[in-house]
């Protein structure tokens, strides 16, 4: 299997799941991610045992899913970096890195010794990767987010899904939702940051935010804001389809679950969708017997299709739209897209063995090498590797008894 990244060494200061995600990419690909861990607190994520209402670790068990899918396949080393004793073996860390990776605050970088011009002043060749939730530069470069404020909230997104006239406003549809699609685009960042680096002998500096992240993925609304000098109007949309299509929109089957139509050419699709429906008398029909009229009598197609679709229940409608061309999906729920068919069958749902030997699961990154599944290793436990780390950097038994005396390492 090709993991393009080995070789590569990352020196990740970092907590939560934002710029850690970034790092678990990397590792999924080759790279030896090494991650810095407070010596005493630890990564401040492991302390979340519960998360929008719900257990995020099972009883028992060391398996905890909010620290292995943005920490997998890393090693961790617990270092006090406010302790004097740390700082030479932060040095050399960073010595033998490719790449420092963080989502620290300006301020914690400046009291820590972890800004640009310090490290580069110990490796000059290193890339310099910051995270932040507003950018590095500007009126915010000092503020704090997280992706529920600077991705969803700013960025756009959650204006996008809120009704007009709705009590409250829509929330992300998953914990770390604009984090892990942030830890993605920080990943692809240091990919071209090292590429640039072979090919220039030049280090780079990579920032991404999580509200550039979200502009981002906001960018056709944002960009038709831009072009009109002001926020896009926002039609009503009809109760079913769309506008000008009955065969794009959300769908209610009679057994209370979702299909999504997205049959972008209304004139094509009809016939067949309604010759699956079992309703081969509607492509005749004169209000729909044409695209242009299929089009000028949307709504009222798209309450006669709506009514067709919540006759049949889901598992009906699923099969019966598996047999055409038209494009379809259905509304799955988070087991279902664990346990989805096309995902398994490109080993996107990855097996991995946690700290107790156990067998267990967890999504892999969309990026795939050579048409072959990553093969995933569990996050550290906290502090895991610290021993070993120091060994590999050359300290003696004296030296790392002295460092767990001074507080400076776990």
């Amino acid at each position: 299997m090709q993991r393009p990244m080995e070789g590569v060494r990352i020196l990740e200061v970092a907590q939560f799941t934002f710029v850690p995600a970034a790092g678990a990419v990397l590792a999924d690909w080759g790279a030896d991610v090494i991650k810095v861990e407070h010596a005493e607190r630890g990564d401040a994520q492991r302390a979340l045992v519960r998360l929008l209402g719900l257990d995020a670790a099972s009883k028992g068990s060391s398996f905890f899913p909010i620290m292995e899918g943005p920490n997998r396949g890393k090693r961790s080393i617990g270092l006090a970096l406010e302790k004097p004793g740390a700082r030479k073996v932060l040095e050399e860390l960073i010595r033998s890195s490719d790449v420092f990776l963080t989502n620290f605050l300006p301020g914690a970088r400046r009291k820590l010794g972890i800004e640009l011009e310090d490290v580069r002043a110990i490796n000059p060749d290193i890339i310099y990767v910051r995270g932040s939730g507003f950018g590095s530069r500007g009126p915010d470069a000092d503020k704090g987010g997280y992706d529920s404020t600077a991705f969803w909230a700013r960025g756009g997104s959650a204006a996008g899904v809120t009704p007009p006239g709705s009590e409250r406003m829509m929330k992300m549809p998953s914990g770390a939702y604009g984090d892990s699609i942030g830890g993605m685009t920080i990943a692809g960042g240091i990919a071209a940051a090292l590429y640039s680096r072979k090919a220039t002998g030049e280090p780079s500096v990579v920032d991404v935010s999580l509200l550039g992240v979200g502009a981002w993925a906001t960018q056709f609304s944002v960009n038709l804001a831009l072009l009109a000098g002001g926020p896009p109007p926002l039609p009503e949309p009809p109760k079913h389809g769309s506008a000008t299509n009955p065969l794009v929109g959300s769908y209610r089957t009679s057994d209370d679950r979702w299909l999504e139509l997205c049959m972008l050419q209304p004139g094509r699709y009809w016939a067949e969708f309604v010759r699956i429906a079992g309703h081969e008398e509607l492509a005749a029909d004169e209000r729909f017997d044409t695209t242009e009229k299929l089009m000028a009598n949307a709504a009222e197609a798209g309450e006669i299709v709506a009514g067709i679709i919540g006759a049949r229940t889901f598992a009906e409608w699923t099969e019966l739209l598996d047999g055409g061309e038209g494009q379809w999906s259905a509304v799955q729920n988070a087991w279902e897209i664990g346990q989805d068919p096309a995902l398994r069958a490109v080993g996107m749902i990855a097996p991995v063995v946690d700290a107790d030997g156990r067998d267990r699961e967890l999504v892999a990154n969309p990026v795939q090498f050579d048409e072959t599944p990553v093969q995933l290793r569990r996050a550290p436990q906290f502090a895991e590797h610290t021993e070993e780390l120091l060994r590999e950097l050359g300290l003696s038994d004296a030296e790392l008894a002295q460092l767990k005396i001074d507080g400076a390492i776990t």
